[in-house]
């Protein structure tokens, strides 16, 4: 992993480009570290995940790593995420964290480098990028998340139809059906996500955590009880300094200074 701030943006990378970011047990155990420090850190308002290198944002598991424990025994035989696995919670599970993630993809997502993508907030792509989940070609399951996030971002026979073939779709074909934000050739890549982030860090943060806190949590009730829902970031920004400080810099013609207290 290499994991580095700037300003109030953590730049957390797959640094694996050998094997194409192939997630060994090594890697989930410092990206755990990675968002544990990304949540607690005040000064830190968005994150930028990418994989190292041109050719891929990550292929998922490292199957020789795997294979390897097979052969010894070792192997987990847990289906459904990360729980008692190395790196729990992995970012597929960390259902409360209320901090924008932004994937900037270039090259395979493949696997549970898809399921990362698929849990991010903004997913911002090359054109020379592919998505898969292949897991049914090789006797496992999208279990990090894939086999119920794409279902509940696309239409259901076009999730189907991925996910019990393992078919791959190319860049155009992600946008189109709204699995990606953006599209960009690669030379472009950074400046496409560089513009999101600074988007981003124009709002107010607290705002910012609670629409995604209310949007994440509401997903699966009805609008009444998304209105009578008790959501714990909207409180925090309801009563904070910066839901003054919004009105007041639009009143002053001036940019607003945010503090995120």
């Amino acid at each position: 992993m290499r994991y580095e701030k700037d300003g109030h943006i953590a730049r957390v990378t797959l640094d694996r480009p050998e094997v194409l970011n192939a997630m060994d047990l090594r890697m989930h155990e410092e990206l755990a570290g990675v968002w544990d420090d990304f949540e607690a850190d005040h000064d830190i308002w968005v994150a930028v995940l990418s994989g190292a290198g041109d050719r891929a944002f990550s292929v998922g598991q490292d199957l020789k790593e795997l294979a390897g424990r097979v052969q010894e025994g070792t192997a987990s035989t847990a289906t459904f995420g990360s729980r008692g696995k190395a790196g729990w919670p992995r970012l597929t599970e960390r259902f409360d964290l209320a901090k924008p993630v932004v994937a900037k993809v270039q090259g395979y997502a493949m696997g549970g480098g898809f399921e990362l993508a698929l849990a991010c907030d903004i997913v911002v792509c090359s054109t020379d990028s592919t998505f898969a989940l292949p897991e049914a070609k090789l006797g496992l399951m999208a279990g990090a998340g894939g086999v119920f996030r794409l279902s509940r971002q696309l239409p259901w026979k076009t999730a189907m139809g991925h996910l019990l073939t393992g078919r791959p779709m190319n860049a155009q074909r992600a946008f189109e059906l709204g699995l990606v934000n953006d599209v960009v050739p690669a030379e472009d890549l950074d400046a496409c996500v560089d513009g999101w982030v600074a988007d981003i860090l124009r709002c107010a943060p607290l705002s910012v955590r609670a629409i995604k806190e209310a949007a994440t949590k509401s997903a699966d009730m009805s609008l009444e009880q998304a209105f009578a829902a008790r959501y714990p970031w909207e409180e925090r920004r309801m009563l904070s300094r910066d839901a003054l400080e919004g009105p007041l810099a639009f009143a002053e013609k001036r940019a607003p200074r945010w503090e995120a207290r």
